[in-house]
């Protein structure tokens, strides 16, 4: 990388960590990074999307405490710390002392992230790397000079850059439009369109697509806009403002679930290896070299679950468990069965009770912590699965497990249930179809097909999509040379049973299957990388000059890479990377051998 220019494309939190790791590595680096150009859209360096103040709002909750972030320069807690009162006030920090186990405002979390972000560049300018900070301004195209071994940045303003390296990490982006005529919004983002004028209250039901963390943003902020929240004691009620009596908004979700509550933790980083080694995952492979999601099940998830939910009170779980025919889609029935409710808000009511128990007197719920260190293992291996069990994972585990790992703070919940027993909060089970050939009469209508089979229609004056994001497909990429030129492919799984393809024929579509040099394939979602991020083109080959750690783009070979851990975990193995290609001075082979091992000398 001698005298290199290195371009980052994003500046949200793996952009971030990616900066930190140089940092840590700056001895080795430094004499091989000459200058990072760090490219932005938005107007703020250093925040990300979600904590920006131009897409989120005052009253909306991150749901990671200090203790769970990362190192960086300076804890969270600490910063807060040192903020003097009004600042707090402004990024709506009402609650003293500061807790490293609570949580905070997104614009809090932002404001922190971007004073480490200005940290890291200052230590980086120190130690002999030049930063070039360009903010405002979209890059809308790269592309890869063969014949020259350099990268071509193409930004809005028609400017091209030269790079001898482009790491991609552009974080969230929403690509469906609204359609504000028919009352209907892409995604909650930035929230700020979907909040009402002055003196102009929605008087109306609002519907949401999803229960997610983003519908109770939305909730959340437009229900500080039609009344007020009154804590009396421990207990919040809510009051709408007499203009605003028939505001209320209406969450679909297919499963009709809340999601699980924020917990406390024994164990607070995530770590690949905490259930496992590398010599035991590397053993349970088959023959074939596929990792098959039952042998993981069995030999790496069973008795530490079975550990965790006896350390639980939960015995009678664990006997279950011991059955040889109980295997992962048991378990997440069995698991999911205690999160049926009738009413999802009564549920919520009757699981405070123990998660407020678990956060105020330290207690762990261990099966959640063991499952999310398990999954996060499996996340750093998914490559090894065959398409039969990466199918498995993707429709009978994703959305229970983001259901349980994506917690809601309980003083969200505490907001949720104000809201419901004031009347405005609502949520009704069942698969939603938006119905597009609908009549553009200002309303989205919406077709709701319950368990049973049976379907309603609904329409709303304003809808939001708050379902979160898909993976991006291939010929969705934003930068679009990189596909025309074949420097990408898509992510895949390989078949391991020629069976078991003749059966998901019937029903998969045509697109999620395909061949290539005579073997079977599912595409998985999204772009295909190296263990080590580096893109992958038609000819199989990764290229040593641009890597892509955007999850969108990734979550095809990295489906559980969630959150601020996984940012960090994820920048640390390309930093790592590039420091073990140095040593060899040689092309880095990101095989499994090597993978692990990385994985298991940094304890990622």
């Amino acid at each position: 990388m001698k005298q290199n220019r290195l371009a980052l494309i994003g500046s949200g939190a793996t952009a971030i960590y990616l900066l930190k790791h140089i940092k840590d590595n700056l001895e080795v680096l430094k004499n091989e990074i000459q200058s990072i150009t760090i490219f932005e859209r938005g107007g703020y360096l250093g925040m990300g999307m979600p904590y920006s103040p131009e897409t989120t709002d005052i009253y909306n909750l991150a749901n990671i405490s200090s203790e769970e972030i990362p190192e960086l320069p300076k804890a969270f807690a600490d910063w807060l710390r040192e903020q003097d009162s009004s600042v707090l006030s402004e990024l709506n920090v009402t609650e003293l002392p500061i807790d490293e186990s609570e949580v905070y405002s997104r614009l809090a979390l932002g404001s922190y992230l971007r004073e480490q972000y200005l940290t890291l560049i200052h230590k980086l300018e120190s130690g002999g790397i030049h930063i070039e900070e360009v903010p405002g301004t979209e890059v809308r195209d790269i592309e890869f000079l063969t014949d020259k071994q350099r990268v071509a940045v193409k930004t809005e303003n028609g400017v091209h850059h030269d790079f001898s390296k482009v790491v991609i990490a552009t974080g969230h982006a929403w690509k469906e439009e609204d359609r504000p005529k028919k009352g209907y919004y892409g995604s909650p983002w930035p929230i700020h369109k979907l909040l009402p004028k002055e003196g102009e209250p929605f008087n109306f039901t609002i519907g949401t697509l999803g229960a997610s963390l983003s519908a109770f943003d939305v909730a959340t902020s437009l229900a500080h806009r039609h009344g007020k929240f009154f804590k009396n004691g421990k207990e919040l009620t809510y009051h709408l403002r007499s203009d605003a009596q028939k505001f209320k908004v209406v969450m679909h979700s297919a499963e009709g679930w809340l999601p699980h509550l924020q917990y406390e933790q024994e164990e607070p980083m995530r770590k690949i290896y905490r259930h496992t080694d590398r010599e035991e995952l590397l053993s349970i492979l088959d023959a074939k070299g596929f990792l098959r999601i039952d042998t993981f099940f069995d030999k790496v998830c069973r008795s530490a679950l079975m550990e965790a939910l006896e350390k639980d009170g939960l015995g009678n779980k664990a006997e279950l468990m011991k059955k040889a025919d109980f295997g992962f889609g048991d378990f997440v029935r069995m698991m999911s069965d205690d999160h049926e409710y009738t009413d999802s808000f009564e549920g919520m009511k009757k699981e405070m009770i123990a998660a407020r128990d678990s956060v105020l007197n330290n207690r762990p719920i261990h099966w959640k912590e063991t499952l999310d260190d398990l999954m996060y293992c499996l996340n750093f291996h998914a490559e090894l699965l065959p398409a039969e069990d990466y199918l498995f994972f993707q429709k009978e585990v994703m959305s229970f497990l983001m259901n349980v790992i994506a917690a809601l703070p309980l003083s969200s919940a505490d907001i949720l249930l104000a809201l419901h027993d004031a009347g405005c909060i609502e949520l009704i089970p069942g698969r939603v179809e938006v119905q597009e050939d609908a009549p553009t009469d200002g309303k989205t209508r919406i077709k709701v097909e319950a368990k049973d089979g049976s379907a309603e229609t609904m329409q709303y004056t304003m809808f939001i999509n708050c379902a979160g994001q898909k993976s991006i497909q291939l010929e969705d990429f934003p930068f679009v040379s990189l596909v025309r030129m074949g420097n990408l492919r898509k992510a895949r799984a390989e078949f391991e049973s020629e069976d078991i393809l003749i059966e998901l024929r019937e029903t998969l579509d045509s697109e999620s299957i395909f061949m290539d040099k005579n073997r079977s394939y599912m595409y998985t979602g999204g772009i295909d990388v190296d263990a080590s991020y580096r893109i992958i083109g038609k000819d199989g080959l990764p290229n040593d000059r641009i890597m892509d750690i955007t999850f969108t783009h990734t979550s095809g070979i990295r489906p559980y890479s969630y959150g601020l851990q996984a940012c960090n975990a994820t920048s640390k193995i390309l930093v790592e990377s590039w420091i073990l290609a140095l040593g060899e001075n040689t092309r880095f082979v990101a095989d499994i051998e090597n993978m692990t091992e990385m994985f298991d000398e940094n304890e990622l």
